[in-house]
């Protein structure tokens, strides 16, 4: 049996340390030794063999063991098979996810795997390095990987130490009664089986936490390439993102939403981010963004949730067209920081639609501004803030004068007086349909950009 399936054996054999009152048995037995009417000991205690510092967390547990008897060893030897089943059948009933028919390989793994890790501990009695360290620990830290590969969590583990714990002090302590074992003999073995147990629980603990980061920073480098693929322009083949994502371990949606990102000057020394697992994040690069199936769930409350940052929500898109999404996210954000548009610690592409149309292409917008505006060109800015902004509202409402000038809270006489003046300037143009749609679309495209 190689060490990875002795340690999976195992997961269903070791135990954790008994509460307080449960280790009442080692005192207990102690009064019951010294008793008038029971015999003299037939096993003196045995001198305590100090535990070797270079040996780390485990010398502990070896230093007590060897600190026993050997005789008591080969007397146990016999009662090896009915403690293995004990405890496995102890395991089995407190530990669910272990519940399994003893057949087959599972049942000869954890069979056999408990067998060998109490022949384990008795090899270690009254013999000083009869085990080797690295047999203790290399056992125990594949254990814990173990566990995190099966998808379990350490509960299971450490129930199954304790319960296993508790039942081999049960037998050893009966033992123990019937050999005649001395009280300080009896409490050395019990102190043994805890510092045992909490020495392989410390290292299954190990493996876990080494699995559990490994396999992180493997998914978190897998879903950081899944991004790239999806955010790619030209776009990746459907097939390659496919399968990316399911290295990655993120269920692919129908649709994507792609958040443009930029930090503020104080985002060091804010807390970090609170994002939800699924979502897939590049807070590193020079134009960073995030990517969710989900932005109902996972961008609820986003200022809340990234703080020492802007963010931008582009459009929700079907999975290929992720990089237009992103575009126009960062479109918006560039609105932003021109004052184009105003500041938010977030903001919603799909709130600024037709300011984005408008100056999606700011040399044609200018363009059509020259040629709309023309006869605008030979007054002053004043004189073309005021007719500009009193053609706008005409243009947008068509009211009368009375109307108009409520709306720019002028007398109505200063509105005629305008409108006489727009008259002369533009001429027939104000009657053509097409040539007034022109004019609203330069004006506006002006009162975003400032000009």
């Amino acid at each position: 049996m190689t060490d990875v399936d002795t340690g999976f054996a195992v997961t269903a054999l070791r135990a954790g340390r008994p509460n307080p009152g449960e280790r009442t048995p080692g005192p207990a037995y102690r009064q019951q030794s010294v008793s008038a009417d029971r015999p003299r000991p037939a096993y003196p205690p045995a001198p305590r063999t100090p535990a070797d510092p270079r040996h780390g967390r485990a010398s502990g547990a070896i230093g007590l063991w060897a600190s026993l008897p050997r005789e008591l060893a080969i007397r146990f030897k016999p009662r090896v098979d009915p403690l293995a089943r004990a405890i496995l059948q102890e395991v089995q009933r407190a530990v669910p996810e272990y519940r399994q028919p003893l057949e087959g390989a599972f049942g000869h793994i954890i069979t056999q795997g408990v067998r060998q890790s109490i022949i384990q501990c008795l090899d270690s009695v009254g013999t000083p390095g009869a085990v080797p360290l690295e047999t203790w620990t290399t056992v125990f830290r594949n254990l814990g990987k173990i566990e995190f590969n099966e998808g379990r969590s350490l509960d299971c583990l450490q129930t199954a130490y304790r319960v296993g714990g508790r039942v081999a002090w049960r037998h050893i302590s009966e033992f123990g009664q019937a050999a005649g074992v001395s009280a300080d003999t009896l409490c050395t073995s019990a102190e043994a089986i805890f510092a045992y147990v909490d020495e392989i629980s410390a290292l299954s603990i190990e493996g876990y936490t080494a699995a559990q980061t490994r396999a992180a920073g493997t998914r978190a480098r897998r879903r950081r390439r899944l991004l790239e693929l999806l955010l790619a322009d030209p776009p990746s083949a459907p097939q390659t993102i496919t399968a990316q994502a399911a290295t990655a371990q993120w269920p692919l949606p129908a649709e994507v939403t792609v958040v443009a990102l930029e930090p503020r000057a104080d985002q060091h020394s804010l807390a970090a981010p609170d994002l939800h697992s699924d979502v897939l994040v590049d807070l590193e690069g020079s134009e960073p963004c995030l990517v969710t199936g989900d932005p109902d769930r996972h961008l609820r409350n986003l200022a809340e949730r990234l703080p020492g940052w802007r963010a931008v929500i582009g459009p929700a898109v079907r999975l290929t067209d992720a990089p237009r999404s992103l575009l126009w996210a960062r479109r918006t954000l560039k609105l932003l920081q021109r004052g184009v548009l105003p500041d938010a610690p977030v903001t919603r592409c799909t709130d600024h639609l037709s300011t984005l149309w408008l100056l999606a292409d700011e040399f044609l917008v200018r363009e059509l501004c020259a040629r709309s505006l023309q006869p605008f060109n030979d007054l002053t800015p004043k004189q073309r803030a005021r007719l500009g902004e009193t053609l706008l509202i005409w243009l947008q409402s068509r009211g009368s004068a009375p109307e108009i000038a409520k709306k720019l809270k002028v007398h109505p006489q200063t509105v005629r007086y305008r409108m006489h003046q727009l008259i002369d300037l533009f001429g027939d143009r104000l009657n053509n349909a097409d040539d007034r749609l022109d004019m609203e679309i330069a004006l506006r495209a002006e009162a975003l950009l400032g000009s």
